[in-house]
């Protein structure tokens, strides 16, 4: 019996599951958006949350911690420059999982994690993009009009 006691084993030793979760988190925080396996997204939501926090904070030894469990320095400076001061107001609930169905080869239930507010800002980049190009487009069309 597992009375009290904590985490996820995920059907892996420690090493591997250890391994796993810290690229889901590296993940995570990379691409704001993740789709995996429902125990493996409720596992790794808590460290999603712990690395947001530590995020907040910004001092040599958060960036320290953060870097010693992140894998890649990219996933580090992102997690302090954008998401740090992105969540700096919310006192927790950084995570949303959301279940997205049955995977195709075996049945298993997926979900996706993803960062709250990782929808309005690609939206707006997406909303950035389309104005930009649309703008570009004009210049061109005024430059064809001018030189004939």
């Amino acid at each position: 019996m597992r009375h009290k006691v904590g985490g996820f084993k995920l059907k892996r030793d420690v090493g591997a599951r250890k391994s796993l979760l810290r690229n889901l988190v590296t993940s995570v925080i990379e691409q704001e958006r993740v789709i995996t396996t429902v125990p493996k997204a409720k596992a790794v939501k808590p460290l999603v949350d712990k690395m947001i926090t530590l995020g907040k904070q910004d001092t040599l030894h958060s960036r320290r911690q953060a870097a010693a469990f992140l894998q890649t320095p990219a996933s580090v400076k992102k997690l302090f420059d954008t998401l740090g001061t992105r969540f700096g107001q919310r006192n927790g609930g950084y995570t949303r999982i959301v279940r997205v169905g049955p995977r195709k080869g075996d049945g298993a239930e997926q979900a996706m994690i993803e960062l709250v507010g990782s929808e309005l800002v690609k939206r707006a980049a997406d909303r950035a993009k389309r104005k930009e190009e649309r703008l570009k487009a004009q210049r061109e069309g005024r430059e064809e009009e001018s030189g004939e």
